[in-house]
Order: C-alpha cells, then structure tokens, then sequence
C-alpha cells in the first residue's frame, strides 16, 4: 500500500510540473512589422490586447507600437493556468501562514491603546487613466494612425501633428498623446459619428 501511495505521488508531481513546463513555454514573442497593431497582433496570436498591454507595460492602452520592436505575446488565459498549475499543498500553506498573519494582526490591533487621535493621511494623487475604447473603435484608430503618421506621435507635415495629423489649431498648444487621442475622438464623432464610419471616409476620399 506504501509502495502504491509512493507511486501515485510521484506521478502527480510529475503532472504538475507538466502543466507548469506548458504555462511557462505559452509565451510567444513577435517582432513588429509596418502595419501591425496590438489589435492585430492579438487576433492573430488568439490572445487580448489587454494580455499584450500588461504583459510589455505599454502605455496609453498599447495604441502606440514601433516597427522593430520586441513584444511578448502571453497566453490570454496564463495567468489563470499558472494558478491551476500550483501544488495544492503550497495553496494550502500558503492560506495557513496568511490566516495565522490576520490572526496576530488583530490579537495586536486588540492589544495597542489608542492614545491620540489617528493622522489623517493625504489622499493618493489620482492619476488620470488611459482612454478605453471598444475593439471596432481601436482597430479604426490604427488603421487611421498607421496610415497618417505611421504610429509616430511627433510627426510633422505642415500645420497638422502627431498621429492623426490633426491641425495644430485643433490641438490648443497641448501636443501630448492623451489630448491627440482626445482631440481626434472628439473630431471623428462629430464629423462621422464614430471612428468606423471615420475609417471609411478615408477610405473612400484618402483623407478625413
């Protein structure tokens, strides 16, 4: 009965860290082409943008890619395989010595005598968050993007800047991204009605 107990253990190992060499070796990593998008690399590689965004810490939600860049192109589910692939018995340690933490934080907090008044702590700056656009919306940006400057955001042709090569008038002096992205949603609705209707006026007339 040892002996069989022995055995089935050793094979459970041996199945944990084969799902572990799995989750590992799912990375992928591409180098980007003119034309490529996070939208496109997604799709191709059966992942999420947002998987590729965290796993290369992009900026500003991976709208802006260079050509000969390196990206890791993770799993869409790795991180919820890698959880799968823990040991139960870590899991379980794991809970135990957190639990154990609590207990004696609280026997602590029981314990300490409030002597004077708690210090009132600043509030955390709140920084502003990248702008969220539906995957339609995205793949209508690149598409614009790529073919007005080519996904560089400093680009220059006269009175129009930037990745959409928007009109400096329109831009107020702000030349940053955000307000690019900003500045040229608000022009592609309220010229269009969206960014997809955007794309096909370009399409259809080589500029919007």
């Amino acid at each position: 009965m040892k002996i069989k107990q022995l055995m089935l253990s050793t094979v459970s190992a041996g199945a944990l860290l084969s799902i572990g060499t799995v989750v590992a070796n799912a990375d992928t990593t591409v180098t980007v082409k003119s034309g490529d998008t996070v939208s496109k690399l997604a799709a191709a590689n059966n992942t999420t943008i947002d998987a590729i965004v965290n796993a290369n810490h992009l900026q500003n939600g991976g709208n802006l890619i260079f050509v000969d860049q390196s990206l890791d192109i993770p799993d869409a589910n790795g991180a919820q395989n890698t959880q799968a692939a823990q040991p139960a018995q870590q899991a379980t340690a794991t809970t135990q010595n957190t639990q154990a933490v609590q207990q004696q934080q609280t026997v602590q907090q029981q314990q300490t005598v409030q002597t004077a008044a708690p210090v009132q702590q600043a509030a955390p700056v709140q920084q502003a968050a990248a702008p969220s656009y539906s995957m339609s919306d995205r793949a209508a940006m690149d598409w614009i993007i790529a073919r007005e400057s080519g996904g560089s955001a400093t680009a220059t042709n006269g009175q129009y800047y930037g990745l959409f090569q928007l009109s400096l008038d329109k831009l107020h002096g702000d030349l940053s991204v955000a307000n690019q992205y900003a500045v040229a949603t608000a022009y592609a609705n309220s010229r269009y009605g969206g960014w997809a209707k955007a794309q096909a006026a370009w399409q259809s007339q080589g500029w919007w």
